[in-house]
């Protein structure tokens, strides 16, 4: 296990990717926000989901991922079908519109990525992809969740 100053540099070096995930931010059209844009990336990975779903994905509160859906169907790029299985529910699916619109979206952040990395290997880009998986999933696995950290 690393000791406390390993964490307390990883910590500061994830805030530091948020300079990385603003600069893609910027690539981002007109009418589609990182959140619109992760909504389109979840449903084009895992195909249709219910709302709840998603908000858990998200891994944020519905009433936010209701908004997402909604500024998504108001431009046509998902479609809210009833759920068959629960009537009160919403199944969500892209459209022709938000496919061509998801595959925008990637083309720019690839483009990006592409010219921001030129200079690793692809076996350093492969690393990076896997560690950052890994991490993601360390936040997913519920067996070793902790109560909120009081700074």
């Amino acid at each position: 296990m690393a000791d406390r100053a390993q964490y307390e540099e990883l910590t500061r070096r994830l805030s530091a990717v948020g300079v990385v995930r603003r600069q893609l931010d910027r690539t981002l059209p007109g009418g589609c926000s990182s959140g619109t844009a992760v909504v389109l990336a979840l449903l084009g990975r895992d195909g249709d989901l219910c709302i709840s779903r998603l908000a858990e994905l998200l891994g944020v509160d519905m009433s936010v991922t209701s908004r997402h859906v909604a500024h998504l169907a108001e431009r046509g790029w998902i479609d809210r079908s009833p759920d068959p299985a629960d009537r009160r529910s919403r199944i969500l699916r892209l459209t022709p519109e938000g496919r061509d619109r998801l595959a925008e979206l990637s083309d720019r952040a690839a483009e990006l990525l592409a010219v921001r990395l030129s200079d690793w290997s692809e076996a350093d880009v492969r690393r990076l992809t896997a560690l950052l998986s890994r991490l993601r999933a360390s936040f997913d696995d519920a067996s070793t969740r902790i109560p909120a950290l009081t700074l």
